[in-house]
Protein backbone atom coordinates (compact mmCIF):
# COMPACT_ATOMS: atom_id res chain seq x y z
CA UNK A 1 0.00 0.00 0.00
CA UNK A 2 1.79 3.38 -1.18
CA UNK A 3 1.24 7.17 -0.07
CA UNK A 4 -2.54 7.79 -0.16
CA UNK A 5 -3.82 9.57 -3.56
CA UNK A 6 -3.68 13.44 -3.97
CA UNK A 7 -6.17 15.53 -4.46
CA UNK A 8 -6.53 17.43 -8.10
CA UNK A 9 -8.44 20.55 -6.29
CA UNK A 10 -6.89 22.41 -2.62
CA UNK A 11 -9.88 21.47 -0.29
CA UNK A 12 -10.59 25.02 1.03
CA UNK A 13 -8.92 25.76 4.98
CA UNK A 14 -12.51 26.47 7.28
CA UNK A 15 -10.87 26.01 10.59
CA UNK A 16 -10.49 29.18 12.44
CA UNK A 17 -8.05 31.09 14.58
CA UNK A 18 -8.95 29.61 17.89
CA UNK A 19 -9.59 25.77 17.22
CA UNK A 20 -8.78 23.93 20.25
CA UNK A 21 -9.44 20.84 19.16
CA UNK A 22 -6.43 18.49 16.87
CA UNK A 23 -7.41 18.89 12.77
CA UNK A 24 -5.84 15.71 11.03
CA UNK A 25 -4.15 15.94 7.97
CA UNK A 26 -4.52 17.56 5.09
CA UNK A 27 -8.10 17.89 4.98
CA UNK A 28 -8.49 19.61 8.50
CA UNK A 29 -10.98 17.51 9.87
CA UNK A 30 -11.96 18.06 13.45
CA UNK A 31 -11.07 14.81 15.48
CA UNK A 32 -12.65 15.66 18.34
CA UNK A 33 -16.02 16.22 16.72
CA UNK A 34 -14.88 13.50 13.66
CA UNK A 35 -15.60 10.25 16.14
CA UNK A 36 -18.53 8.98 15.68
CA UNK A 37 -20.13 9.23 18.89
CA UNK A 38 -18.88 12.81 19.92
CA UNK A 39 -20.49 13.87 16.56
CA UNK A 40 -23.70 12.19 17.39
CA UNK A 41 -23.59 14.02 20.71
CA UNK A 42 -22.96 17.21 19.45
CA UNK A 43 -25.76 16.82 16.93
CA UNK A 44 -28.47 15.58 19.68
CA UNK A 45 -27.06 18.95 21.66
CA UNK A 46 -27.53 21.34 18.72
CA UNK A 47 -31.09 20.10 18.21
CA UNK A 48 -32.08 20.44 22.00
CA UNK A 49 -31.31 23.06 24.34
CA UNK A 50 -30.26 21.05 26.67
CA UNK A 51 -30.47 17.07 27.75
CA UNK A 52 -29.60 15.14 30.51
CA UNK A 53 -27.05 12.52 31.07
CA UNK A 54 -30.05 9.92 31.03
CA UNK A 55 -31.70 11.37 28.30
CA UNK A 56 -28.48 11.00 26.17
CA UNK A 57 -27.42 8.34 27.17
CA UNK A 58 -30.57 6.34 25.57
CA UNK A 59 -31.06 8.67 23.20
CA UNK A 60 -27.66 7.52 21.62
CA UNK A 61 -27.19 4.18 22.86
CA UNK A 62 -24.40 4.83 25.01
CA UNK A 63 -23.19 2.85 28.01
CA UNK A 64 -22.44 5.06 31.15
CA UNK A 65 -18.60 5.12 30.87
CA UNK A 66 -19.02 5.56 27.13
CA UNK A 67 -20.75 8.49 27.56
CA UNK A 68 -18.94 9.78 30.39
CA UNK A 69 -15.81 9.77 27.97
CA UNK A 70 -16.61 11.19 24.78
CA UNK A 71 -18.40 14.38 27.29
CA UNK A 72 -15.88 14.94 28.89
CA UNK A 73 -13.39 14.94 25.56
CA UNK A 74 -16.02 17.31 24.40
CA UNK A 75 -16.16 19.30 27.44
CA UNK A 76 -12.19 19.45 27.54
CA UNK A 77 -12.24 20.70 23.75
CA UNK A 78 -14.86 23.49 25.12
CA UNK A 79 -17.52 22.08 22.64
CA UNK A 80 -20.31 21.09 25.28
CA UNK A 81 -20.40 22.20 28.96
CA UNK A 82 -22.00 19.96 32.07
CA UNK A 83 -23.88 20.93 35.10
CA UNK A 84 -23.93 19.09 37.75
CA UNK A 85 -27.14 19.67 40.65
CA UNK A 86 -29.48 17.72 42.90
CA UNK A 87 -33.12 17.30 43.02
CA UNK A 88 -34.02 15.96 46.09
CA UNK A 89 -31.05 13.83 46.89
CA UNK A 90 -31.17 12.72 42.80
CA UNK A 91 -28.11 13.77 41.22
CA UNK A 92 -28.63 15.11 37.53
CA UNK A 93 -25.80 15.77 35.01
CA UNK A 94 -27.07 18.41 32.30
CA UNK A 95 -25.18 18.91 28.88
CA UNK A 96 -25.44 21.76 26.64
CA UNK A 97 -24.04 23.27 23.45
CA UNK A 98 -21.50 25.63 23.76
CA UNK A 99 -20.83 28.27 20.97
CA UNK A 100 -17.40 27.04 20.12
CA UNK A 101 -19.53 23.85 20.14
CA UNK A 102 -21.65 25.06 17.60
CA UNK A 103 -19.20 26.77 16.08
CA UNK A 104 -17.23 23.53 15.55
CA UNK A 105 -20.23 21.53 14.05
CA UNK A 106 -20.51 24.13 11.53
CA UNK A 107 -16.87 23.88 10.57
CA UNK A 108 -17.02 20.16 10.63
CA UNK A 109 -20.33 20.30 8.34
CA UNK A 110 -18.47 22.74 6.00
CA UNK A 111 -15.63 20.42 5.49
CA UNK A 112 -17.84 17.42 5.07
CA UNK A 113 -19.86 19.13 2.20
CA UNK A 114 -16.78 20.10 0.56
CA UNK A 115 -15.37 17.21 0.44
CA UNK A 116 -18.16 15.80 -0.72
CA UNK A 117 -18.38 18.34 -3.57
CA UNK A 118 -14.55 17.68 -4.33
CA UNK A 119 -15.36 13.95 -4.86
CA UNK A 120 -17.94 14.10 -6.88
CA UNK A 121 -16.48 16.11 -9.36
Amino acid sequence: MGRPPRLRRPIEDVTGPGTVSVVSGALGIDRVVHERMRLAMIGALALNESLGFAELKDLLGATDGNLIVHARRLEDAGYISCTKTTEGRTPRTMYRLTPAGRAALRRYLERMDTLAHSLKG
